[in-house]
């Protein structure tokens, strides 16, 4: 990876806003996971206390770390076609399969031709 393509921001936010799972507990209590980060974990007896304990250990954890955006370039695929690039460049029947389409291709378009024709003159007649 080349280190160039990394972009980090050099003004984080002090603020930053978390999606927080909360789930009454059967044998009681309240807990509150932070979504993504499954070992920061709180619980309490309230939704409140719950929050406020997810809150400190969330603060504590981040005490001296820092949250940056990354963004970095993706590598283009290949395009799902270019594995057939080229693969008939070696047949000697080539030239004649493509004379064969090509006068195919004619014949069709002859055939458009005549039916657009017919339809013109069963028109004229109408």
């Amino acid at each position: 990876m080349n280190i160039d393509s990394l972009r980090i921001d050099k003004h984080p936010s002090t603020k930053h806003r978390y999606e927080v799972l909360i789930e009454n507990q059967v044998e009681g209590g309240v807990s509150a996971t932070v979504l993504g980060w499954q070992d920061c974990q709180a619980r309490g007896s309230t939704k409140a206390e719950a929050l406020e304990q997810l809150r400190k250990l969330l603060t504590a954890r981040l005490q001296n770390t820092e949250i940056v955006s990354l963004e970095i370039d993706l590598p283009k695929p290949e395009h799902p076609w270019m594995k057939f690039a080229g693969m008939f460049k070696d047949d000697p029947d080539f030239e004649d399969v493509l004379a064969d389409i090509a006068a195919y291709r004619h014949d069709l378009d002859r055939e458009q031709e005549d039916y657009y024709r017919q339809l013109d003159a069963e028109e004229q007649v109408h």
